[in-house]
């Protein structure tokens, strides 16, 4: 059963060794993770599933990281002191994949002891309490948006049907163009596409992301739209209060703290 649902960034700089001094300037994003991070705690999940899209990524089907044990490794980003290993949770990424199969959803499995940075953030960020978690690490696709949607459908039959407490973190940036110096220049469709997520998240209205602009989220280089419309699957005729932690975009970037309260 799913017992915590959340959205999350995941850009490096929220990990000091990465982040330093830059870091400050994520204050609002930082201390809305360290709330986040409480409120999993008390959540007790048994396994944290956790939606990304930095690890392999297939075109034409949805995918999971089965592998018996992952290891943090953000040296890409200067950082060699952060390490963290967790246990991955077998034979819930089975029964996602068959049967998500059987629903006729593509869907692969992948094997690689490394988690994506993607995952690792908010893992690292919102688990320190939870030094027993298993986690299922799902990577979504190159389809379309409904697509992305009917995936998180699938997926909530799935955990739906589970003995054990599992926790939802979807992970990603908003638009990359929100400022002059961000890192896709800055473009107007940045701000209308982190407006309409905003207003899609504290509404909870999936027809609102599902109505965007195909080029205008084209545009916004961003990586949460896909993650979002699995994690509205996910919530779909559940009762929930969404609740938005913090927004800020201090370096050209959406980041957006979201958490889904069940009731």
């Amino acid at each position: 059963m799913i017992v915590f649902a959340a959205f999350t960034p995941h850009t490096p700089l929220l990990i000091p060794p990465v982040g330093k001094e830059a870091r400050e300037r994520l204050h609002s994003t930082v201390s809305a993770m360290g709330r986040l991070s409480d409120e999993l705690y008390a959540a007790m999940p048994d396994i944290i599933l956790v939606v990304s899209g930095h690890a392999t990524r297939h075109d034409a089907a949805f995918s999971a990281n089965l592998h018996e044990q992952y290891r943090v490794d953000l040296r890409e980003f200067g950082d060699l002191t952060t390490s963290r290993e967790f246990r991955s949770d077998l034979p819930l990424i089975d029964a996602i994949q068959r049967s998500i199969r059987r629903a006729g959803i593509p869907f692969t499995l992948n094997s690689d002891a490394r988690l994506d940075y993607g995952s690792a953030v908010p893992l690292i960020m919102l688990a320190e309490q939870l030094q027993k978690v298993r986690i299922a690490p799902i990577s979504y696709g190159g389809l379309g948006p409904k697509q992305h949607h009917a995936f998180g459908r699938a997926l909530k039959d799935v955990l739906a049907a589970r003995r054990e407490r599992i926790a939802v973190v979807a992970s990603g940036d908003l638009a990359h163009c929100l400022s002059s110096d961000a890192p896709a220049g800055y473009r107007p469709e940045g701000i209308e596409f982190d407006e309409a997520v905003r207003q899609a998240v504290e509404s909870g209205s999936v027809s609102t992301l599902l109505s965007l602009d195909p080029d205008m989220v084209d545009k916004a280089a961003e990586c949460a739209y896909q993650p979002l419309l699995v994690l509205f699957g996910l919530l779909e005729n559940t009762r929930v209060r969404p609740e938005i932690l913090s927004y800020e975009a201090p370096f050209g970037v959406g980041c957006l703290v979201a958490q889904f309260h069940l009731s």
